[in-house]
């Protein structure tokens, strides 16, 4: 009998060697295989490709308590760009921001009555300290109202192509809490929601079109004007007073916990020259505020450890055999063709080589004979080249759906329209070849 069993186990270790010489797995396969987040939703980007690293139930609309402000701080930094608020003109509190301010069961920083505060006084307090009274505050200084506002932060999302959100406050506050002055208009017991796909795009253009916000969200600690400490409910921050979250590379972004959202975070941070956005949302664990550290920690070593950007093509890349295009018309009978940009994405550990390049020219652009027709400026997208992954696993996907790995394929130099001389000429001879050709066919008859 023990003999069999070890027959047996001889056996299956046989056939396990010999599958796994047929079905080998890269190291980024096994972690993304073995990678599991005890969240309600998740997901990891690459900041400047999009690139989903790890996805969780990406496209459910979820709660996000405070995670919301991402929103506000960008339309602040927009407006301040604009011109149409300024980092020093001052704001005194309106009776309902004073009141919301008061509130110690909010994250906050009193404000005084008869005070005065500048909107970067203000903006850092909501950056750095989550503060409700001073967010509804900048709302009131934009928009004149809050619900004024929540109608821009809505707009707002369209204009940026999110497709799974639902703004009703500036603060991510359960309207619920606010003892009936929530926002004109909305639902009273309506709260901020958002997919952590679209959480992740929003938190992915603040960034883009803000790199300063950056700046403000990694301060770890700072006083307030009426000398309230805020420190900074980010704990994985550097220098954070809460020890044992911190995660080295980390400098934003927002935090967010409600009843109903639970423990939420998007995270972004970089390490060896690539910066990813990370959101968990419900995350479960012993602590309200520590479980979306420890899910987010793995999450962020998920993406360290098994994915780097890589310039997978240059610019000006040419494919062979595909590297011009005849041209009708023109001066010259041909013109180059390569890739104007370089093509650069997120590459799993190991599969530097794992892409393939397929150019598609637009048929639009051709005659019906295949030519391009001149004259042709340099630089004329004629089409697009594809980037084919092959390796192993599956192809990363954008979070953006509408963006592809794709590049324009344009022209190398101008062709000028050849003059009618040119043309006559070629016509000439065109008719004298094609003359030729039929003679030399009918002599090759005779014999």
């Amino acid at each position: 009998m023990n003999k069999k069993v070890s027959k047996i186990t001889i056996l299956f270790l046989i056939l396990t060697i010999f599958i796994s010489a047929l079905f080998p797995f890269t190291k980024a396969e096994a972690a993304e295989a073995s990678l599991s987040i005890n969240a309600s939703s998740a997901i990891i980007i690459e900041e400047s490709t999009g690139q989903v690293l790890f996805g969780q139930n990406i496209d459910e609309k979820l709660p996000v308590a405070s995670m919301a402000k991402v929103m506000t701080e960008y339309l602040v930094l927009e407006a301040e760009k604009n011109g149409s608020i300024k980092w020093d003109q001052t704001y005194t509190p309106s009776e309902y921001v004073y009141n919301i301010s008061q509130n110690t069961d909010f994250s906050n920083v009193p404000l005084r009555k008869d005070g005065s505060y500048t909107v970067q006084e203000l903006y850092e307090a909501v950056a750095i300290y989550s503060a409700n009274g001073a967010a509804i505050a900048l709302a009131e200084i934009i928009s004149g109202t809050e619900a004024n506002f929540v109608k821009l932060m809505n707009e707002k999302a369209k204009q940026l192509g999110l497709t799974n959100y639902e703004f009703v406050n500036a603060t991510g506050l359960e309207n619920n809490d606010l003892n009936g002055l929530h926002p004109e208009g909305t639902d009273p017991n309506g709260e901020n929601k958002l997919s952590a796909r679209d959480m992740a795009l929003l938190s992915q253009r603040l960034i883009q079109d803000f790199p300063e916000v950056i700046d403000t969200a990694s301060i770890p600690v700072k006083t307030f004007k009426e000398g309230t400490k805020m420190e900074n409910w980010n704990w994985m921050l550097p220098g954070s007073n809460i020890k044992g979250y911190e995660y080295e590379g980390v400098d934003g972004l927002k935090t967010g916990s409600t009843d109903k959202a639970g423990s939420c975070f998007t995270a972004t941070a970089t390490k060896n020259g690539m910066r990813v956005v990370a959101v968990v949302m419900n995350a479960q664990g012993d602590s309200l505020h520590s479980a979306r550290f420890l899910e987010m920690e793995k999450m962020l070593n998920h993406a360290f450890n098994n994915f780097s950007v890589k310039e997978v093509y240059p610019d000006n890349y040419t494919v062979k055999k595909q590297s011009s295009l005849p041209v009708v018309k023109g001066k010259e009978k041909s013109v180059s063709v390569h890739t104007k940009d370089a093509v650069t994405l997120v590459v799993k550990n190991g599969e530097e080589n794992a892409y393939k390049a397929k150019v598609n020219i637009n048929k639009d652009n051709l005659t019906k004979n295949g030519e391009l027709t001149a004259p042709i400026k340099k630089g004329d997208k004629v089409g697009t080249m594809d980037i084919i992954y092959e390796g192993n696993g599956q192809a990363l996907e954008f979070a953006d759906k509408n963006k592809k790995a794709q590049v324009d394929i344009v022209t190398k130099e101008a062709v000028d329209k050849a003059n009618w001389f040119i043309l006559a000429m070629r016509g000439i001879g065109s008719f004298f070849s094609g003359l030729w050709g039929t003679i030399t066919d009918t002599v090759t008859g005779w014999f």
